[in-house]
């Protein structure tokens, strides 16, 4: 069809241009005259318009070829008393260029030319894509990864050129396809959340210069494979923890529940419980839900909560003027335990300096006390506390001096020598005394042997 067009414009000009050299060697005076009507318009075409004198004679060419005319008022072309030609209901096919040669009354000839356009269009003009689904406000969306079809049609006379453009964050009235005819197709696969944005299918008619518009915004709706993240966060209230529940790579914004509370739409949900609402083996779940998708499609992320249990050596001894390290493993407490050591009945908070050496390796706490003496002797506690509650490691520490170390060295060192010569000589008797040993041994088996030949009861 732009083929056609093509060629019947290039014959249009030439026939315009034949037309025109025969005005001007004719010498005659000419005006030109443009004009455009569309489908079922009356259009007269002018032709002398000099003055008011009534032509004696007037013939129409149109694109070099004479136009049969009459006064039949029943007739779609008409030639008026001052020469112009009246069409009535105007179609397509009747554009071109159209000569008028008029005679006037005292013989002098007058020619005009007048260009003819017949345009209609664009109309109805519509877009349609898919697969996608319209929402209430007639957004329409699809899901990430399919392959998507945009079409576009229209009706317009001569054809009309359309173009699909595309507007997104990231550019501005893209350029995607464009050709001539009635209708116009544009695919894109596997689609992705960078193609959303508004589809334009721009219609245009190259001899009205008439543009028409239709615009179609699309979102492009996807949800993440992984499971949303639970975490907390602890306050400077040991007694209250903050939950957090987050779900990204999801379009559009999905809903979260807490176990404890409504659906809410959010990218991430907060709640803050007291230590008097939870318990030890709690299990808190948190539910995440697409906005366009039903239950089914659910996901949701939970963590167990658990009293923090401190473990360790419960009595450890030291010398006097040594330095001792108490240690203190916690790995079970969710949320994490906040741990400290303490000193004495009145749980006195230490602080890590000269004497004491706070140190964490791990899940292990580390209490080292420096250079220690009797007063150090005591009991320290580990002391773990969570928002579900507090727990504790008790430790004995006994510090013994060096001398009393060397008395209990000496009296193991008299025991051990005791009970050695005990046993030498107890194993020099015993030897001494074999030969009566086996003698006495010889002698009762001999008596025991006579007594039984002899039926003697011993």
């Amino acid at each position: 069809m732009k083929v056609v067009a093509t060629l019947a414009l290039l014959q249009l000009y030439i026939s315009a241009t034949a037309d025109l050299v025969t005005a001007e060697v004719s010498g005659n005076v000419s005006s030109e005259t443009a004009l455009s009507a569309s489908p079922g318009d009356i259009v007269v075409l002018p032709c002398y318009s000099a003055g008011k004198v009534t032509p004696v004679v007037t013939t129409w060419t149109k694109n070099g070829r004479e136009i049969v005319t009459g006064g039949d008022p029943t007739r779609r072309l008409i030639v008026n008393p001052d020469g112009s030609l009246n069409i009535s209901a105007t179609m397509p096919g009747d554009e071109g260029i159209y000569l008028c040669n008029s005679t006037l009354s005292d013989n002098s000839s007058f020619l005009a030319r007048v260009l003819l356009q017949v345009t209609s269009g664009p109309e109805n003009v519509s877009t349609s894509i898919s697969p996608a689904t319209a929402l209430s406000n007639g957004t329409l969306y699809t899901d990430r990864g399919s392959s998507v079809t945009l079409r576009c049609s229209g009706s317009s006379y001569p054809s009309q050129h359309l173009t699909w453009a595309f507007s997104g964050d990231s550019s501005s009235n893209d350029s995607l396809v464009s050709g001539s005819g009635s209708s116009l197709k544009f695919t894109i696969q596997n689609i992705q959340p960078s193609a959303q944005g508004v589809y334009s299918c721009m219609a245009h008619n190259p001899v009205s210069n008439v543009t028409v518009i239709s615009r179609t915004e699309l979102l492009v709706y996807y949800v993440s494979d992984r499971h949303p993240e639970c975490k907390w966060t602890l306050t400077q209230n040991i007694s209250l923890v903050q939950f957090t529940c987050t779900w990204l790579e999801v379009y559009p914004t999905p809903n979260l529940r807490w176990d404890m509370g409504p659906f809410q739409v959010a990218d991430s949900l907060n709640v803050t419980m007291s230590r008097s609402t939870l318990s030890d083996g709690q299990t808190v779940n948190c539910t995440a839900q697409p906005q366009h998708l039903g239950p089914e499609k659910e996901k949701s992320c939970s963590f167990t909560l658990e009293l923090p249990f401190p473990e360790g050596e419960p009595m450890v001894s030291t010398l006097e003027a040594s330095n001792v390290t108490l240690t203190c493993t916690e790995t079970t407490s969710k949320p994490p335990a906040i741990t400290t050591w303490r000193k004495g009945l009145q749980l006195d908070n230490i602080e890590s300096g000269s004497k004491y050496i706070l140190s964490l390796e791990g899940p292990v706490f580390k209490l080292t006390i420096v250079n220690v003496t009797k007063e150090d002797e005591g009991f320290y506690f580990c002391h773990s506390e969570n928002p579900l509650g507090l727990r504790e490691l008790e430790v004995e520490l006994t510090v013994k001096t060096a001398s009393s170390a060397y008395t209990g060295a000496v009296i193991g060192i008299f025991i051990a020598a005791l009970i050695m010569g005990s046993a030498v000589i107890i194993a020099k008797i015993v030897y001494n005394s074999r030969d009566r040993i086996c003698l006495g041994n010889f002698f009762f088996l001999f008596i025991n042997k006579f007594c039984i030949n002899n039926s003697v009861s011993l």
